[in-house]
């Protein structure tokens, strides 16, 4: 049940709108606003507003394919620190491993704060900062160069995964281009109901369908844009999927990774 409600989730929030426009189509037949006949400049209107969504499309898929690797290179990273430090812990038996494994258990609960917004930006970047003082520590304790280096290049790969992700929630793909579609959108729609065909009921059937079609398209392409709008409806579908992280941090909580 929940994975169908999920499913429709986005056609769901058409509905006002379709009921908006069948009242409106009723009324625009019953007192004789149908005023236009379906001719060829009106077929080129809808023609060009589908033209517009596939642009649009094609633009919000080719970020959203590579925010989906994001959440697990994200993973992998922390796994790959953890793992070093684990390393230096058994090899060195040292208090300052210990601290670094609490410290990355602390960084993951943070870091799902910052995907829902909980926590700022500049918060995350400063704890990825934090890693130096571990780092400094580790070289006063005589801990192998190339163990430091590998782990200072996962850092940097926080670093640039977090600023990212970052950039992709808070950048809209062409603002210009949905404004055009979202007005080409409602002068379709207001067309629709202006447009008398015959029969009523199959010409009611259309512009429902039309304005179905050209909305549901356009709020797709709004909730791909930001593959990580996790903080106003959590994962619903479109989201890019936080499984890695989340079992991580699963993993970190059960204590299944430890020293």
């Amino acid at each position: 049940m929940k994975q169908f409600i999920r499913k429709w989730s986005l056609a769901g929030r058409i509905l006002p709108l379709l009921l908006l426009v069948a009242l409106l189509k009723f009324i625009s037949h019953k007192l004789g606003y149908e005023l236009m006949e379906l001719n060829a400049l009106f077929s080129s209107l809808v023609a060009g507003t589908i033209f517009l969504i596939g642009f649009l499309i094609s633009g919000v898929l080719s970020d959203y394919k590579e925010s989906e690797k994001l959440p697990s290179e994200l993973a992998a990273s922390m796994r790959t620190l953890f793992d070093d430090t684990y390393t230096i812990g058994k090899v060195k038996n040292t208090k300052t491993a210990d601290e670094f494994i609490e410290f990355q258990k602390s960084f993951i609960k943070s870091l799902m704060d910052w995907f829902y917004k909980k926590e700022r930006t500049k918060l995350i970047l400063a704890k990825i900062s934090q890693m130096n003082d571990f780092f400094i520590e580790f070289e006063k304790e005589g801990v192998q160069a190339n163990f430091i280096i590998k782990m200072k290049n996962e850092q940097n790969s926080l670093r640039k995964i977090v600023l990212r992700i970052d950039t992709i929630r808070d950048t809209d793909f062409v603002i210009s281009a949905y404004a055009i579609v979202e007005a080409m959108g409602f002068l379709t729609a207001l067309g629709l109901i202006i447009i008398k065909i015959e029969p009523f009921y199959a010409s009611l059937f259309l512009t429902l369908l039309i304005t179905f079609l050209i909305f549901y398209m356009f709020l797709l392409i709004k909730d791909l844009d930001n593959p990580f709008d996790y903080a106003s409806k959590s994962e619903t579908g479109t989201e890019v999927s936080l499984k890695p992280i989340h079992d991580l941090e699963s993993e970190f909580e059960e204590d299944i990774l430890k020293l």
